[in-house]
């Protein structure tokens, strides 16, 4: 049931925000936030991060909804029954079918958050974008200790 909150949750608030910045903005429009550093745009990005696979929308459609099921069908095979695992899961999903909505929409997603470090301008992205990655990363660092953990055990 968390997972299911977690995910209604997260796409929940995914769609909201991109639907008020197709709303509010203009697109291709900037607003700065921080300047210099942070600001609120409307992209319609055709691809996936960094526009790879740019104009292949079919596929980009047929690669989420293949995860998105490999995902619940085989969950048990690398989530372990854990609330943190729990979390990633419902972030995941949520990531995940937030972009695929999109995607199967208007054929493209829209992105409104855009970092600039120097000179150097981040890729534009989107709470589904941002639910992933937190997913993955953390996924990545419980795993982690996880295994130390798991070798720290034999030898206590």
């Amino acid at each position: 049931m968390l997972v299911l909150l977690i995910g209604l949750a997260i796409l929940l608030l995914d769609q909201l925000t991109k639907q008020a910045v197709r709303n509010n903005l203009v697109f291709n429009q900037q607003i700065p936030v921080i300047d210099g550093f942070f600001n609120l745009v409307y992209v319609r990005n055709d691809g996936a991060a960094w526009n790879i696979l740019s104009g292949h929308g079919l596929i980009l459609i047929l690669i989420s909804t293949v995860v998105l099921l490999l995902l619940v069908i085989y969950r048990k095979h690398f989530l372990k029954d854990r609330l943190s695992h729990k979390i990633l899961f419902g972030l995941m999903i949520a990531g995940i079918a937030g972009n695929l909505i999109d995607r199967i929409r208007f054929g493209w997603v829209t992105d409104f958050l855009s970092f600039h470090f120097g000179s150097y301008e981040y890729p534009s992205f989107n709470v589904a974008d941002s639910a992933i990655c937190i997913a993955v990363v953390l996924y990545i660092i419980f795993n982690f200790f996880e295994k130390k953990e798991e070798v720290a055990e034999p030898g206590e």
